[in-house]
């Protein structure tokens, strides 16, 4: 199991890419979480097998349709493994 903290750049607020994110970790059985940030792009942090992980984050180079990612920052950390499900953050 690995643990990846993801930062999502572009035009990446406004456009459903949070809902999208967690629909798509949900059917990858990725666990954790994602948020909009103050400076416009999106965060995350996602749990699971290295398959489903390295699906979701191929997954976030495109997002939604009406997204333009132009950058995907992925830092690997140390699995938790501390996630139930994979939700929406407002914090």
């Amino acid at each position: 199991m690995i643990r990846a903290h993801i930062y999502v750049t572009g035009v990446v607020q406004g456009v459903c890419y949070r809902h999208y994110t967690k629909e798509t970790a949900k059917g990858l059985n990725v666990k954790g979480w994602v948020r909009n940030c103050p400076d416009g792009r999106v965060e995350m942090v996602a749990e699971g097998d290295p398959s489903s992980v390295e699906k979701l984050i191929s997954w976030c180079h495109k997002g939604p349709t009406a997204a333009k990612v132009s950058n995907v920052s992925v830092n690997q950390q140390d699995y938790e493994g501390n996630f139930t499900d994979f939700s929406i953050s407002y914090h």
